[in-house]
């Protein structure tokens, strides 16, 4: 639910700005639900056998379609599991009324891609570290570029996105 917050204006008008509280676990767990309903749609419609297990990861309804031969919902380079993640939002939004975060794996896809992103990450902070210079990584959607973050921030380098998506990238800087 919003709160309301009051902010001063030079002026000394009060303005009111609506501030987004976290969403609970029950909500989150709601999202989960929904959006597994829909996947099992899809899945039927498609005549295609998968599980789908629910959770809630760092504040985000989290879902995995495992079982059965999947590989073709991911797609080149995740482009269909991206596509199947953001319907599946969609959906849950239009349920619900609110924005969702939600992330959607299918047979460990995102999960693989992640460790892969690890080992990059850390591979061009040493590079970085080392020559001195700022390393501009390829292009990468939002889930990638979060990843790269994260262990950058956690190796005690900083880096930022730049470019405009779908060639949006991330670029490390040195200490």
């Amino acid at each position: 639910m919003a709160k309301s917050k009051v902010v001063e204006k030079a002026s000394e008008e009060a303005v009111v700005e609506e501030v987004k509280a976290p969403k609970s676990a029950a909500k989150l767990e709601e999202e989960g639900d929904i959006a597994a309903d829909y996947l099992e749609g899809l899945l039927d419609i498609a005549d295609l056998d998968g599980d789908i297990d629910i959770d809630v990861e760092n504040g985000r309804a989290a879902l995995a379609i495992v079982g059965g031969k999947l590989n073709h919902l991911v797609g080149d380079q995740g482009q269909v599991l991206d596509a199947l993640q953001e319907l599946t939002r969609l959906a849950v939004q239009t349920s619900t009324g609110d924005r969702s975060r939600l992330m959607l794996d299918i047979e460990g896809f995102r999960a693989g891609r992640k460790a892969e992103l690890k080992k990059l990450a850390e591979k061009m902070a040493e590079k970085a570290k080392t020559t001195g210079a700022s390393i501009k990584l390829e292009p990468m959607n939002a889930f990638e570029r979060k990843i790269i973050h994260d262990t950058i921030q956690d190796l005690g380098l900083t880096s930022e996105s730049d470019g405009e998506d779908p060639d949006r990238y991330v670029v490390i800087y040195p200490a």
